[in-house]
């Protein structure tokens, strides 16, 4: 009798075994999605951070400036979607072979970045300087009169990056970053405390 209690516990024991397997993986599945998401959390606050950091506290603390080349006139220095760095330094130290970034006198006097070909001082204090962009076959069709103490001068180009903040100023991503992240990093808390799934545990010959 008891051998017949026996052979029947063994199948229902085996069958609770078996059954363990999948539940096991699931929760390794939902270890490694709630690991995923913490990630993809700290990642896009890091990108905000730092994005915010080098646009609006950069400036004001070490006193650089930045602009997104739009042409490839300066290319293969600087090619469009590249972030232009600049910093402002007297007039009288720039000279022939700086880049410099400033309004030209026509049109809509719009930003530009180009390399000095000549520059003279005048009379009055103020500097005439012409330009020209390197892939251009010719200078440009202006001369520009620099009235400022200062002129802001190229330092450093970092490339790609002006085409990754022109996408970040959409307001899609924009409110995307400033909501969805910190939602996004709350979730990951909340699920680093859900209580871990119990294991499944195969009865004893005892059971």
């Amino acid at each position: 009798m008891s051998g017949a209690i026996t052979s029947l516990r063994l199948p229902l024991g085996t069958a609770k075994a078996d059954d363990a397997g999948p539940r096991s993986g699931a929760g390794k599945a939902l270890r490694l999605l709630r690991r995923g998401v913490s990630w993809l959390a700290t990642a896009l606050l890091l990108l905000a951070v730092a994005a915010f950091l080098a646009l609006a506290v950069g400036p004001r603390v070490l006193g650089y400036q930045t602009s997104t080349m739009l042409t490839g006139s300066m290319s293969p220095l600087i090619n469009p979607g590249d972030i232009v760095v600049t910093r402002p330094v007297p007039v009288a130290e720039i000279k022939a072979g700086d880049i410099i970034t400033y309004h030209i006198p026509v049109e809509d006097q719009r930003v530009e970045t180009h390399r000095v070909t000549e520059i003279t001082a005048k009379p009055d204090g103020t500097y005439v300087v012409q330009t020209k962009g390197d892939a251009n076959n010719g200078a440009d069709p202006w001369l520009a009169t620099i009235s400022s103490p200062t002129v802001d001068r190229h330092v450093l180009t970092v490339p790609y990056v002006g085409e990754a903040i022109r996408a970040i100023r959409q307001p899609l991503v924009l409110n995307t970053l400033m909501y969805g992240a910190p939602a996004i990093l709350v979730i990951s808390m909340l699920a680093g405390i859900w209580r871990k799934t119990p294991e499944t545990t195969t009865p004893g010959p005892n059971a």
